[in-house]
């Protein structure tokens, strides 16, 4: 008998693919062994606390100016002193709004007393420039009467030519040295 090529190959074939498929097969149905729990790791002691974060101090308040009713109020946000002409004592229209601001804020603080100061520039003899700061006292004095603030609150005195802004001679010195000052004496905060 002939064996026939083909059939012998086809059936070593077969066998070699039922074999390769059992193997497959045993494979595939082969148990897997369980994992084991893990066991927990000790416990670690606790840790410290994280540090708090940096935090600022807190911002001192901001300056919103001077103290309401205090002496440098008054100076800051009035004003303290007007000016005059060469041998004169009436006030000047520049210095109106001044007054009439001092006169205001006089009559919102009622319990501050002020002295008014008289001053002209070095020109002239002593005695001239006393009457003359005198006068100007007295003017700025007037103003503020007039404008509502008691008289009782109010005293004057005059320097003359005693007490310079600026001690320079030239007529920017001279014309800073005539003016009428405005001093809180008693009562502001």
């Amino acid at each position: 008998m002939r064996r026939n090529w083909m059939s012998f190959d086809t059936q070593r074939a077969v066998r070699l693919a039922l074999v390769g498929v059992a193997a497959a097969s045993l494979a595939a149905c082969a148990s897997r062994p369980k994992p084991q729990p893990v066991a927990p790791a000790p416990e670690a002691p606790p840790a410290a606390p994280a540090p708090a974060p940096y935090t600022p101090p807190p911002a001192p308040p901001v300056a919103q100016g001077p103290l309401p009713g205090s002496v440098q109020d008054f100076v800051v946000n009035v004003g303290d002193r007007v000016y005059f002409d060469t041998d004169e004592y009436s006030v000047r229209a520049d210095g109106q709004p001044v007054l009439a601001g001092q006169a205001q804020w006089l009559n919102r603080y009622p319990s501050v007393k002020v002295r008014i100061e008289g001053n002209a520039d070095e020109r002239g003899t002593r005695e001239y420039n006393l009457a003359l700061g005198a006068r100007r006292a007295n003017a700025v004095r007037d103003f503020l009467i007039a404008q509502g603030v008691s008289a009782s609150r109010i005293e004057t005195i005059s320097f003359g030519k005693e007490k310079p802004i600026d001690a320079g001679s030239t007529e920017e010195a001279w014309a800073k040295n005539r003016n009428g000052h405005t001093a809180i004496t008693d009562g502001a905060r």
